[in-house]
């Protein structure tokens, strides 16, 4: 049993939870030998678009689409506060109230992030520092400083504004942190913003419009 499955992740779920699910359901078919991974961690309150790869053929093939390949988000932001891990999840803070923001000034904002430069990751990630994982260290309280890595936005539209509700459609290279540019746009604007909502629709070539939920799952490995 070899190829491609895609998965809309629900909200809740971690990535290796749908590989767990996946995995029990080919031990009970009797393929208790088959390698099953997947690409492109989304995070448990992040929903959309998951690839799992099933062979250890296409979990090499995953590997590298995963680490090249262009991913397309729908983000919901709020403007106005600050979160401790950029999300809903961490500590809001309020940030700066500029409600007489005009759409304009959103979108001139939203164009400036186009294009390469370079993105300070959330501390509450997975990016190691010396061999810990950021977000175990800052659970311990510890101070982190993190390097800025180089990303792309190959493109950023503004889906709708009504403040502090912001919500965009961008296109970005692997590697890149929504959450991160949340701040970040929030930053600029003057407000602090944090994500809220996360959805991924598109990874390469492979789109949400042919994954199925994960109660298919079944009948798909089947």
């Amino acid at each position: 049993m070899n190829g491609f499955i895609l998965v809309n992740k629900p909200k809740g779920v971690t990535s290796h939870d749908v590989v767990a699910r996946a995995r029990k359901i080919l031990y009970s078919l009797g393929h208790d030998k088959v390698k099953i991974g997947h690409g492109g961690t989304l995070d448990p309150n992040a929903t959309g678009l998951l690839i799992l790869a099933i062979g250890r053929e296409y979990t090499k093939k995953l590997a590298e689409i995963a680490q090249k390949t262009v991913k397309t988000y729908e983000a919901e932001i709020i403007l106005g506060s600050r979160s401790s891990t950029d999300d809903s999840e961490g500590k809001i803070t309020k940030g700066n109230d500029l409600k007489n923001l005009k759409t304009e000034d959103i979108k001139r904002v939203l164009k400036s992030f186009l294009g390469m430069q370079k993105q300070v990751p959330p501390i509450y990630s997975a990016v190691k520092i010396k061999g810990k994982k950021a977000y175990e260290l800052a659970r311990k309280g510890k101070s982190i400083k993190l390097a800025a890595r180089k990303i792309r936005v190959y493109d950023i539209t503004l889906v709708s504004y009504k403040y502090p509700t912001l919500k965009i459609v961008c296109k970005v290279s692997s590697g890149t942190y929504i959450r991160a540019l949340a701040r970040d746009i929030g930053e600029k604007i003057g407000t602090g913003a944090y994500l809220k909502e996360l959805r991924r629709i598109r990874v390469g070539r492979f789109s949400i419009k042919n994954a199925v939920g994960l109660n298919e799952l079944n009948l798909i490995l089947n």
